[in-house]
């Protein structure tokens, strides 16, 4: 009798290994995507790296070498590549410096973390040792680190520089890196000694000139010019100014309705009350003293007109108008007074002062208000950054709040670290000597990790045109023989004693850097499954 063929049911060993296979088809997909995002910006790192030059759909051209400007302007799809973004704007947010920096070390961990998968190691375990290196590297750095104190001006402008040295206006540091110590330590409260707010931190840009025309201006800064169509003032000295959220103009009737005049002796009649109407307004106005108008835009009607004009030029008032809505907060803050909604609330005691008010004239056609010797003036500085294009001034203006940044971070934590590369090479080589330490698989991803911190002195020196295999090498071995402060120096294209050399960074910058993207790659790692949303 032949025997009888059965269908045995598929094995549950064999369903489970077509469910890995998916997971680990989706966690590959999204580390290539990941590290594609980062390889793309890694050419940008350091002080010899390239810059892009981005083209938006509206025709706008962009050249910079900003990680997180690359990034915000790429149009990222991929969900996990998008993380990658993310990751460079929270760089931006904690630190302000190191946004390429971040992505390039997040790929570079991203890269051994395949490796590891592929070697048959589970996420958890490599998530969990992940974790412990940032938490083993934070305290590696801190070691490391040279304590500052911020009446050091000396050391704050080094550490700017260092920011400013790898942008597109590099050749302007020694301006703009004094210049952002200057406006940081200006709005620092000494009440509140590691708190500064950049928002009072002004950066006003005008076309025209060069870079080296930029300026430190203690008071106010309008891209504007004085109304003075009906011969107004230009030039007001012991100023009273008001900063007004009304409209000197005859008010109008609702959209919906409107009003038919058929008559003459009519129209003259409502001209004579506006007329009326705008007089006894300026009159009110100028019974406080008040001799400087700072209006804000008005989106329903014109905030003045040609007939108010008249009448605050005859009253030898000067009017600035225009002025965007959210400026108002801090106009208030720099001259010390209150906005003013109502005519009826229009009192003294409201009122700014300055010493002078005047429209500056920059010789290239330009002209701009400029409000000095505030009384009282709050705790708010403005800078004013010229360009002979506007891919240049966007530029500097970036650069210059990276350097304001970077002089934050020295505020809230007030520690240097040495750059060029010194710091991953010297994380790496501790990092190994500790996976020796470990057992097991911590070991062995610890040892992965330690070699993925390499790529940062690898690209610097790559991107300088030396020998990176060289370079690293060299580096290790004096990093081993005790030189923890030695590093790469792309302008001589050899390793010194990079502290010594004034290339210098905020401990901030390099802890963010380590922990954002371990937390990052930590993410990407769990992920087993996309689930697609419609």
């Amino acid at each position: 009798m032949a025997a009888t063929a059965v269908h045995q049911p598929r094995s549950s060993k064999t369903e489970s290994y077509v469910d890995n296979k998916r997971k680990d088809d989706v966690r590959q997909s999204n580390i290539v995507a990941a590290r594609t995002v980062a390889d793309a910006i890694r050419t940008s790192l350091g002080p010899k790296g390239m810059d892009k030059m981005i083209s938006t759909a509206s025709g706008e051209v962009i050249i910079t070498n900003d990680g997180a400007t690359i990034l915000n302007k790429m149009e990222v799809l991929q969900p996990a590549a998008k993380m990658l973004v993310e990751l460079s704007k929270s760089q931006d947010i904690v630190a302000g410096d190191g946004t390429t920096t971040v992505v390039v070390i997040a790929g570079s961990l991203l890269k051994q973390c395949l490796t590891l998968l592929t070697n048959g190691i589970h996420p958890t375990v490599i998530s969990e040792s992940l974790h412990k290196v940032s938490q083993k590297s934070v305290d590696i750095l801190t070691a490391m680190a040279v304590p500052v104190e911020l009446s050091d001006r000396e050391s704050l402008i080094k550490s700017a520089s260092t920011a400013l040295n790898s942008k597109v206006v590099s050749q302007y540091s020694t301006l703009l890196a004094p210049l952002a110590v200057d406006a940081v330590l200006s709005v620092l409260d000494p009440t509140k000694p590691d708190l500064i707010d950049l928002r009072d931190v002004k950066i006003v840009k005008k076309l025209g000139g060069t870079v080296d025309d930029t300026e430190l201006v203690k008071g106010l800064v309008f891209d504007k010019k004085v109304s003075h169509s009906a011969g107004g003032p230009t030039r007001i000295e012991n100023a009273k100014i008001a900063v007004i959220q009304f409209q000197i103009s005859p008010p109008k009737t609702d959209i919906e309705q409107s009003i038919v005049v058929s008559d003459y002796t009519q129209m003259d009649r409502i001209l004579k009350e506006e007329r009326n109407y705008i007089l006894s307004m300026i009159k009110k106005i100028k019974a406080t003293g008040c001799n400087v108008l700072l209006i804000q835009k008005s989106i329903l009607r014109d905030a003045v007109t040609d007939l108010s004009l008249h009448y605050l030029a005859k009253a030898k008032i000067l009017v600035v108008k225009d002025v965007e809505r959210d400026e108002i907060e801090f106009i208030t803050k720099t001259l010390n007074c209150l906005p003013i909604a109502n005519i009826e609330h229009f009192r003294e005691e409201k009122l700014g002062r300055a010493d002078c008010v005047e429209e500056v004239s920059l010789g290239d056609g330009g002209k701009i208000v400029k409000i000095t010797g505030i009384k009282d003036m709050g705790r708010t500085t403005n800078v004013l950054v010229r360009g002979s294009n506007q891919l240049v001034l966007d530029e500097a203006e970036r650069s210059l709040h990276d350097a304001l940044c970077v002089i934050r971070c020295l505020v809230n934590k007030r520690f240097l670290i040495a750059g060029g590369g010194a710091p991953e090479i010297e994380l790496s080589r501790q990092l190994g000597a500790w996976a020796k330490v470990l057992q097991g698989m911590e070991s062995y991803c610890v040892r992965s990790f330690a070699e993925a911190l390499e790529v940062i002195p690898y690209t610097l020196a790559e991107n300088a045109g030396l020998n990176p295999i060289a370079i690293v090498t060299e580096l290790r071995n004096r990093h081993a023989q005790g030189e923890i402060n030695a590093g790469i120096n792309v302008r001589k294209g050899q390793i010194t004693n990079i502290l010594e050399e004034n290339v210098v960074q905020p401990l901030l910058v390099s802890t963010s850097a380590i922990t954002l993207a371990t937390e990052c790659v930590r993410m990407i790692l769990k992920i087993d499954d996309i689930i697609m949303v419609r």
